[in-house]
């Protein structure tokens, strides 16, 4: 199974409506197909999803990274050199997005080899994911209506309130019409992407103190070190970090200064083996897991369900594993179906991604 070719395709779909956020806003999926090609016959397929405004990734870079950087070091290694990959890889700062799908076509390939799915290979702990869903950056009516429909519509019951706006006041307005609208049975909790300084956080947790809340995540800037540590001193649900945890270290760094009590995992930013270790870390220290999303086309959700329905503590709480819903089309020959609120991971060898060869002729940006 030695690597004999990487494949970089990069692809563009639009979005429903745009996604917005404190950190940016994304009108068009601009993702990149990642191929790994082996001289048994077995090709690994993942997808990089870049995030400029986050990661400093775009899809031109995963692109040239890979073609000019990484596949020169990568080719006739064996699939099953997953350490010589990494250490390959990690040569190089930064370009997370790359490297994930890199290591997630990896794994596909071993599963394949293995003639098992890749969430068994991880943990096999169950089949399918509790799914959350994204709202937010609209007025709190638009709100609530999106969120009765997806819950109408897939029976997700737990969702994900953007907030960081300004003034906070907005956002705790419509984090109290979706309690109110949605009911006591509905999870809600909120993320800021690094919107709000330490202050408005502590000020709009307050005001939303009866709503119950399952977690915060990233109300206020990864670097601001006391503002971060005082808030979570003070915040009565469990604050994840996201975007300034990016890596194991950091993961480290981010728990042991006091600055966060959960870890969000996305695969795409970690893959699964660094995933894995980030992982282990957080039931090392006893704190929770949230499998997060980096707005994932169908292939990155399909990485995301496999490996948080792999292990029991990453498939404790509602995974984000609904994005792709705000998405015109996809490429995967046989589309993600969110049922009852769940999202099953796909049976057979590998992850069990099968590509439409006509969606991707369609919206393939190389020619």
């Amino acid at each position: 199974m030695k690597i004999t070719r990487i494949e970089t395709i990069p692809f563009a779909i639009p979005y429903r409506k745009p996604l917005r956020f404190a950190s940016g806003e994304v009108h068009t999926a601009e993702h990149v197909l990642v191929r790994v090609h082996t001289d048994s016959g077995l090709t690994g397929i993942a997808e990089a999803p870049p995030r400029p405004y986050t990661y400093g990734e775009t899809q031109e870079s995963v692109v040239a990274v890979i073609d000019r950087i990484f596949a020169p070091q990568l080719l006739g290694l064996s699939a099953l050199e997953r350490e010589t990959v990494h250490a390959r890889l990690d040569r190089t700062v930064g370009n997370p997005a790359a490297k994930s799908a890199l290591d997630m076509a990896l794994w596909d390939i071993l599963g394949q080899a293995a003639g098992v799915p890749v969430s068994a290979l991880l943990g096999g702990w169950t089949d399918r994911m509790r799914v959350s869903h994204m709202v937010g950056f609209a007025p709190a009516g638009d709100m609530v209506a999106e969120a009765a429909r997806i819950r109408e519509t897939y029976g997700i019951t737990t969702f994900k309130v953007k907030v960081g706006r300004t003034p906070y006041t907005d956002d705790v307005a419509a984090c109290r019409a979706l309690r109110e609208a949605l009911g006591p049975d509905v999870e809600l909790y909120i993320d800021g992407n690094r919107g709000w300084t330490a202050a408005e956080s502590a000020r709009a947790l307050r005001e939303m103190a009866d709503l119950g809340l399952t977690f915060a995540e990233e109300l206020c800037p990864a670097d601001d070190v006391l503002g971060r540590r005082w808030l979570v001193e003070r915040c009565a649900v469990p604050f994840i970090a996201d975007e300034s945890a990016t890596r194991p270290a950091e993961v480290t760094r981010e728990l042991l200064g006091g600055a966060a009590t959960a870890i969000s995992v996305k695969t795409a930013r970690t893959g699964f083996t660094a995933s894995q270790r980030v992982l282990y870390q957080c039931e090392g220290l006893g704190v929770a897991v949230v499998m997060g999303n980096q707005i994932d086309g169908q292939i990155g959700t399909l990485c995301s369900v496999a490996f948080g329905a792999a292990h029991r503590s990453s498939s404790r709480y509602a995974g984000e594993l609904s994005n792709f819903l705000d998405m015109t089309d996809d490429l995967l020959a046989e589309p993600l179906s969110v049922v009852d609120g769940h999202l099953r991971v796909r049976e057979g060898a590998g992850l069990g991604i099968v590509i439409d060869p006509g969606k991707l002729a369609r919206y393939r940006q190389d020619g």
